[in-house]
Formats: structure tokens, sequence, C-alpha cells
């Protein structure tokens, strides 16, 4: 288990702040602003008695769940602030590569997957898609797209084919791209134009491109 966070001030933590009414060897429940101390292990908190950390097992307990027990009678307006730290179990991180969801994930702003940006495309070309889902490629002269073999089944994209100056650059295929009818991809030939062609793959050695659209400007 481990804590996430820069160090026990940050917003990661849950603090809990009582003022004693008096009398009270023990806090639980509602704090002053309502919220409901909770915590899984005592392990996870710290507690601060009028700014001085106290000692768990010494100064207090938490054999009963949710509660900090055993304090010393507290006086009138002592103030006792509970912090539980927000941990993680490391197994249910993900690896910073790869890695499965298992449910539904929401992000809050929009997603852009990688992008190459190649301004000098010609002759053989393998292209990455461990490491790029979209490719932007200017053509400066007839190319082979060869067969990749980083292609993972339901990667999708784009590829965004751009003519040179001088224009007329062909694109063809190695046998893991398929089009439609197996007709090839036909290209815009005049300098400088912009064509888009989308991919999906649907297996090892299947990536399925669309229709080009043609000549965007």
């Amino acid at each position: 288990m481990r804590y996430i966070g820069a160090d026990a001030n940050t917003a990661n933590n849950q603090v809990y702040t009582y003022t004693a009414a008096g009398g009270e060897t023990s806090i639980s429940g509602a704090d002053n602003g309502g919220s409901i101390l909770a915590f899984s292990s005592g392990a996870n908190l710290t507690v601060h008695l009028n700014g001085t950390l106290l000692t768990a097992g010494t100064d207090y307990d938490t054999n009963t769940a949710n509660t900090i027990d055993n304090l010393t009678v507290l006086s009138a307006s002592d103030s006792v602030v509970v912090t539980v730290y927000r941990l993680f179990n490391g197994s249910d991180a993900m690896p910073l590569v790869g890695g499965t969801f298992s449910g539904p994930v929401d992000f809050s702003n929009s997603v852009a997957g990688t992008t190459e940006v190649n301004a000098t495309v010609t002759g053989n070309v393998t292209l990455d898609f461990s490491r790029y889902q979209n490719f932007v490629l200017t053509l400066t002269g007839n190319t082979t797209l060869d067969n990749p073999t980083t292609e993972v089944i339901g990667q999708s994209g784009f590829i965004t084919f751009i003519q040179d100056g001088t224009g007329s650059r062909t694109v063809s295929l190695g046998t893991d791209y398929e089009t439609a009818g197996a007709a090839g991809l036909t290209l815009s030939t005049a300098a400088s134009t912009t064509d888009i062609v989308p991919y999906v793959v649907t297996a090892s050695g299947r990536i399925l491109l669309g229709a080009p659209q043609l000549a965007f400007a």
C-alpha cells in the first residue's frame, strides 16, 4: 500500500477537524464541517491534539472502527485533527506501458492519439503502430508501405498523405494493407494536395483501409 501525493499536506489526504466540548475520550462521526470520519486502517492516519502529534498505541488507539479512542480526557475547545491518507494498492495501478481497464473510463478532457509527422517519405516505409496511432506523411517520392509487425487488433486511426511540391507520388501497399475490392490506393496527384485514409486493424496482418478522402484544400 502506498500513499499518492507530494507530502502530508496535499489534497490527496482527507482531514477531519474536531473541537472538543470537554470530557471526551474518543473521536468519531461528523467533524466540524460535517464530514464523517472513515478510515480502513489506523496505520494510514495521524492524530494531532492542539497541534501536537500523538503516538498511536500510547496516546490513542483505533481498535474501534472509524474511531480515535482512549484519548486523554479532552478539555473544552481542544482541537483534534485526524488526517487520513488516501492509499492505493499497487496491484491496482496501471503500468506505464500496456494494461487493460475492466470497466468504463471517463476522460474529463479530450484524448489525442500520438501522431507521426514525417516530411520526407519515399521508398520503403514501415509504419510503427505501437508508437503512433495516426500518421501524417509528406510524399517526396514513390512510396511502398511495407508490412508492419506492431499493429494491435482494434486499433484505428488515419493516414494523411501530402504530395510534395512536385506531386504525382504514388503509394504501393504491402499485403497486410487491404482495400475494398483489392483496388489499392488511388491518391491525388496534384502538387501539395492532401488526402486522408482511415484504417482499422481487424487481425494481426490485416489493416483495412477505408476509401481515401481526396484533395483537401
